[in-house]
C-alpha cells in the first residue's frame, strides 16, 4: 500500500508523544510492534536526573524500539549538554528539549513551557546540545517540542521570533503543540484541553519557513484527523490517542508506509518473547500489561480483556498465560472487522 500525499514517505513522521508515567520502555516495545515506523518518545526527564541519577533506570531502552527520542527538561545549556550527550551515548536517536510542559513543579525548576519566554537561554541550550553530540560517530538530532505562546500571549510574531532564534542556533525540527500554555490557573490535564487549538499557526510555519521540519500536535483524535495534516506539515504525533487506542498506530503506520494489515491478537503475540523475557528477569506482568488494556478498545470482548488483565495482573505467578485468557475473550473471527475499523 503507498501514499499519495504531497510530501514524500520518507519524510513523513508519525510520532508518539512523550507522555510522563506512561511511555516507559515496556510502553514503547508494544508501539514498536504495532507502527514499525513511527518515532518514539521517552518520557520527559531531567538533565539533572540524567547525569546523576540511576541512568540504568532513566535511560532503559530495548533494541527493538529504534528509533527512539529521549526528551529532556532543564534551562542550564552546560547541564543540557552534558545529558544530551550521555543520552546520546546511550543509544538514542534523538535529544528532544520539552519547552511546552506547563506544570507547576516544571515551572518552579524554570523549564518546560515557561522558556518559550526565555528564546536566547533555548537557543543556548540547543547549540551546546548539538555541539555536545558532534563528535558521536553518527548524527543525533536536537529539536524542540515547544507551544504556540504561554499565557495570553496570542502573538504570531512572538512564537516565529521563537522558533527563528532556536532554529539559528542549528535546530532543524520542531514539534508544535497547537495551542498556548497557561502557567497559571489550568492544571497540566486542562492545559491540553481548555487553551483553543490553532494548528493554522503550525502550517503557516511550514509555509514560511519550508526548511524547517514542523510535526503537529495536539487534541488528534484519530486517522482522519491525523491524514488531514499531512497537506500541511512534515508530521502528527499522536499522545493520549495513541495510548487508549494503540491500533490507531498500527493502521497509520500501514497507511502512511506500507505493509500488510495484521490482527490485533496477532500484534500482540509477536509481544510473547519479550513478555516472557521480562518476567525471566524478574520483571513484573503488571507493569507491561497496563500499556495494552486499550488494543481492543470498543471491539467485541474488548470489556472482558481489559477487565482480565486489569484484576489479573498483578497477581503473584501472573504471565503470559493470562494475556492468552484475555485473548480467548475476544472475537476470534474479527479480521474483517479491524479492516474496516
Amino acid at each position: 500500500m503507498t501514499t499519495s500525499y504531497p510530501i514524500p514517505p520518507e519524510q513523513l513522521r508519525l510520532s508518539v508523544a512523550p507522555m510522563m508515567e506512561w511511555t516507559d520502555s515496556h510502553c514503547r516495545v508494544f508501539h514498536r510492534l504495532l507502527a514499525p515506523h513511527a518515532r518514539l518518545y521517552t518520557e520527559m526527564v531531567h538533565a539533572n536526573a540524567v547525569i546523576h541519577g540511576d541512568r540504568r533506570r532513566l535511560l532503559a531502552m530495548d533494541s527493538i524500539e529504534h528509533p527512539v527520542a529521549l526528551q529532556l527538561g532543564g534551562s542550564d545549556p552546560v547541564l543540557l549538554a552534558q545529558a544530551a550527550r550521555i543520552s546520546a551515548e546511550a543509544g538514542f536517536d534523538e535529544i528532544n528539549l520539552n519547552c511546552g510542559c506547563p506544570s507547576d513543579r516544571v515551572q518552579a525548576g524554570r523549564f518546560g513551557a515557561c522558556l518559550m519566554r526565555e528564546p536566547a537561554l533555548v537557543a543556548e541550550g540547543v547549540a551546546a546540545m548539538i555541539e555536545a553530540c558532534a563528535s558521536l560517530d553518527r548524527h543525533v538530532p536536537v529539536t524542540v517540542k515547544c507551544r504556540l505562546g504561554v499565557d495570553d500571549d496570542h502573538e504570531w510574531k512572538h512564537f516565529l521570533a521563537f522558533i527563528d532564534t532556536i532554529a539559528e542556533a542549528g535546530c532543524r525540527m520542531f514539534v508544535v503543540h497547537a495551542r498556548n500554555a497557561w502557567l497559571k490557573g489550568l492544571s497540566p490535564k486542562e492545559n491540553r484541553e481548555v487553551p483553543p487549538l490553532r494548528y493554522d499557526w503550525a502550517y503557516q510555519l511550514k509555509r514560511e519557513r519550508p526548511q524547517l521540519q514542523v510535526i503537529v500536535n495536539g487534541g488528534i483524535a484519530d486517522a482522519v484527523e491525523a491524514r488531514a495534516h499531512l497537506a500541511h506539515v512534515d508530521g502528527a504525533m499522536l499522545g493520549r490517542a495513541a495510548y487508549h487506542d494503540p491500533y490507531l498506530l498500527h493502521r497509520l503506520d500501514v497507511e502512511w508506509f506500507g505493509g500488510a494489515l495484521r490482527s490485533r491478537g496477532e500484534l500482540l503475540r509477536a509481544m510473547r518473547p519479550y513478555v516472557e523475557a521480562q518476567l525471566a528477569g524478574g520483571g513484573l506482568l503488571k507493569h507491561i500489561v497496563r500499556h495494552i488494556l486499550g488494543l481492543f478498545a470498543s471491539q467485541p470482548g474488548g470489556r472482558a480483556f481489559r477487565q482480565v488483565l486489569s484484576e489479573g495482573a498483578h497477581k503473584p505467578g501472573a504471565d503470559w498465560s493470562l494475556v492468552e485468557r484475555a485473548l480467548a475473550l475476544t472475537d476470534s473471527n474479527n479480521h474483517a472487522t479491524e479492516h474496516a475499523a
